[in-house]
C-alpha cells in the first residue's frame, strides 16, 4: 500500500505522485485514469528495483490538509 498525491495539472490532466518512490509519477485525463496508472507505475517501479537487488523505500509519510 502506498500513499500518493493527486491534483489538477495545468493542461487538464490530472497528474498523480508517490513521494515515497521518487520520480514515481503519472497522470490520467480523469481521477480514475490517473490512479491506474499510478498503480502500474507503483507496480513497475518496485520490480525493477528488486530485480536490480535495491532496497524498496518503505512508506513511512503521512499526508495532512493544511486549510489557510
Amino acid at each position: 500500500m502506498r500513499q500518493v498525491l493527486l491534483y489538477p495539472g495545468e493542461d487538464g490532466y490530472w497528474i498523480v505522485e508517490c513521494p515515497s518512490l521518487p520520480g514515481c509519477i503519472s497522470q490520467g485525463k480523469t481521477k480514475e485514469e490517473a490512479l491506474a496508472n499510478i498503480k502500474e507505475a507503483i507496480e513497475v517501479y518496485v520490480e525493477l528495483l528488486e530485480e536490480d537487488g535495491l532496497p524498496v523505500p518503505e512508506d513511512k509519510g503521512q499526508i495532512k490538509v493544511v486549510v489557510l
